[in-house]
């Protein structure tokens, strides 16, 4: 689906029980008690849509790509959590407007009273939620201790969200809005049966093997996973990436995301990992042998989602793992259209695949830039960044407005780069990327135009409650 079809979708999904409740009559209610219960209405249905926004049902994020649509997930966790929060205030508003102290005591009403008990460990839990992710580079926890407490919070909050509509929701009583948080209630536990169950046993009923794993860099590794007897090969696109698990560790849970480094025309695939965590630190130790679970493929990070009569690929760092995907690929086909590739580290150590790179160089017309920030005796690429005069050398001779890029790296790296390929004449469809992290906080102009896309959804549902304050009983 489209990103409008999907904007669409979300908005008919999340403002139905607001239709719904337009046909339910209930006691006369003050205007700021009708945005109260249209806020709780429509957060309650956003907060279970953000279970499917999370990158891992290719039906919601296959046309997107995982950095829009994990972008959308964390903003759109924001207005779930305005919303139920603003919920029980606007009920006590016109309370304390006539006697503060009156609506001081509904308020610890709500908050303490078991009737409304559900609602308030709804509330708490996604509090938590919301700013833990908010926090996580911050939090002393390791990744998969925070995604276990991620699950656990996010299933709390919208069970006991979803009982407390139902219990004592003035327009979830009976009726439709009723019957739709069961429907809601039904799809939620699908999903989960889904990430839990279904994956879960996938991962044991198709195991893989690890052939090989083969040190390229200074802490980087490449392995060469297999499937195992009856397992079936993956079918990909190169620059897609996988869920991958090892061991006895094949749960959900325990899983990571990798890049695929490969083409679809070998057998098995490829994976270039940097040690960067717990996880990924004893990478390099796993033997031979070893059972992998795979579960994928993900993702729109590639070239027959963006035609273009030439090629700019871009890696940073461990970036590089879905652009020698990309080139693999290039190569196994005999693409004759015209390759750049820039690949930018941090020190010289880092640098991996630069005999393959330079071989590629025999088979495509392919040029090569090959930086580094800090410089090293021998090292015969360039020092420094990827500034504007380096990319107009790179592409000297191409049609801007007919070249793709598709980069991989650090999130400083790509806003910088992507501002300026913009600058130079891309097309802002053209620039395609995925980071590995977003902790800078530094949005590329490209950035600010899908926060713009996303506010407007925000704005949707703005304008969908305050119709529904209008009409309401």
């Amino acid at each position: 689906m489209s990103g409008r079809a999907l904007a669409l979708v979300y908005l008919v999904v999340a403002l139905l029980p607001l239709a719904l409740a337009l046909g339910r009559q209930v006691a006369p209610l003050d205007p700021w008690e009708r945005l109260g219960a249209g806020l709780g209405l429509v957060a309650l249905a956003a907060m279970a849509v953000q279970f499917v926004t999370s990158g891992r049902f290719g039906v919601v994020s296959g046309r997107l790509g995982i950095d829009r649509i994990m972008a959308f997930h964390k903003i759109a966790a924001w207005w779930v959590l305005l919303g139920l929060l603003l919920h029980p205030v606007l009920y006590v508003l016109p309370t304390w407007l006539d006697d503060p102290a009156l609506g001081a005591q509904r308020m610890m009403a709500y908050l303490t009273l078991p009737h409304y008990r559900t609602g308030v460990i709804a509330l708490a839990a996604l509090a938590l939620l919301v700013l833990s992710s908010a926090l996580r580079e911050r939090l002393p926890l390791p990744y998969e201790v925070w995604r276990a407490s991620h699950v656990i919070l996010a299933v709390t909050a919208a069970g006991t969200g979803l009982h407390h509509a139902l219990t004592t929701g003035r327009f979830s009583a009976l009726g439709a809005v009723n019957g739709w948080w069961w429907v809601v209630a039904a799809a939620l536990l699908l999903v989960m049966a889904t990430l839990y169950g279904w994956r879960f046993a996938a991962l044991h009923v198709r195991p893989w093997r690890l052939a090989s794993v083969t040190k390229l860099a200074d802490r980087t590794w490449e392995l060469d996973i297999q499937p195992r007897g009856g397992t079936p090969d993956l079918e990909y696109e190169a620059g897609q990436f996988v869920w991958m698990t090892e061991g006895a560790r094949r749960f959900p849970l325990f899983d990571h995301p990798f890049s695929i480094a490969d083409s679809p025309t070998r057998d098995g695939l490829s994976l270039i990992v940097k040690e960067a965590g717990d996880f990924t630190n004893r990478i390099g130790a796993l033997p031979p042998g070893t059972t992998i679970g795979i579960d994928g493929p993900y993702g729109e990070f590639t070239l027959s989602s963006h035609k273009a009569g030439a090629i700019l690929l871009v890696a940073g760092g461990v970036g590089l793992g879905p652009i020698m995907g990309l080139l693999r690929d290039l190569v196994a086909r005999r693409d004759p259209r015209p390759v750049r590739l820039a690949y930018a580290v941090g020190t010289v150590s880092n640098l991996a695949c630069l005999d393959e790179i330079r071989a590629a160089q025999s088979v495509l017309d392919l040029q090569v830039m090959i930086l580094s920030e800090a410089g090293a005796e021998g090292f015969e690429g360039e020092v420094g960044r990827l500034d504007r005069a380096r990319l107009d050398r790179l592409l000297s001779g191409l049609d801007p407005a007919d070249c793709v890029a598709m980069m991989c790296g650090p999130g400083p790296m790509v806003v910088a780069v992507s501002d300026t390929l913009m600058e130079i004449g891309l097309p802002v469809e053209k620039i395609v990327y995925e980071r590995f992290d977003y902790s800078s906080g530094a949005a590329s102009r490209q950035d600010r135009k899908r926060m713009a896309q996303v506010l407007s959804v925000g704005v949707g549902l703005a304008v969908g409650v305050a119709a529904f304050v209008l009409l309401a009983p």
